[in-house]
Order: structure tokens, then sequence, then C-alpha cells
């Protein structure tokens, strides 16, 4: 049994469907590869997986160590290159919300965030910089 089916619509917009749940995401070519940009573009989903699967393994470390994550933003920048056209580098940027992280607790999040399933599967060609800010 699939896990996701994916159906293209035309006009570069395809519509995925994750099968176990019934939810659907749409995703559309970006403006800069003659898409309408109104929707994710797959590269855009790619960057979306990274983030969310760190941000995911970190919520799952920190309830293991008894402390929260809740609340964390994170902002995430896909830079792109061509020759071939791919995504050369993204940027995932935590912003942590106003707890007093321990430096043992920093350290396990920084940990799991490079572990995660996403991180691990992408190749060791495209550039994952990652930055915590946490409050003071």
């Amino acid at each position: 049994m699939s896990t996701i089916k994916t159906i293209y619509k035309g006009d570069l917009r395809t519509s995925a469907q994750h099968v176990l749940s019934g939810n659907v995401l749409i995703t559309d070519a970006p403006l800069d590869n003659m898409g309408k940009g109104e929707s994710f573009s797959p590269t855009d989903l790619l960057a979306t997986s990274l983030g969310s699967c760190m941000l995911t393994i970190m919520g799952i470390a920190a309830n293991n160590h008894s402390f929260s994550i809740d609340n964390t933003e994170v902002e995430i920048e896909k830079i792109m290159a061509s020759n071939p056209r791919r995504v050369s580098e993204i940027v995932v940027v935590f912003n942590m919300p106003s707890f007093e992280y321990s430096d043992k607790e920093k350290q396990i999040l920084l940990k799991a965030a490079q572990s995660c399933p996403v991180a691990l599967s992408l190749s060791k060609e495209l550039i994952q910089t990652i930055i915590f800010n946490f409050q003071r």
C-alpha cells in the first residue's frame, strides 16, 4: 500500500494525498521555473521537510529529557543553484521560546536536529546550516 498518491493536475501543479489521513497538499512550480508560485514548490517541501523533521526529533528528545520546546518557531531558507538546477543549501533557524535551557539541553537539541531522518537522507553535497537562537 502506498503512503502518498500524487496526481498531475496540469499547469505545473500536483495534488498529493496522504493515503492514511486523506489530507491533501498542492504543489506549484515556482515563478522562476515557469510556474505560478501559488503554493509550495517541490523544493520548498524538501526544505520544509528538513525543518519539520528536525523540530519533530527535537520534540521527542525534549519529551524524553523532561523539558519543553513548545512554541519554537523555525525559519527556513532554501538556496538554489544551477547547472544542474538543485537545492544547494538549506538554512534552518530555530527561534527558541524564552525558557532557560541548560547547556546540556542545548546540546541535546542540536544533536537531535542533526540526527533527524531527513537530514541523514539528504546528499552530503547539500549544505545544511543550522542556527539556534536561544532567548535570554
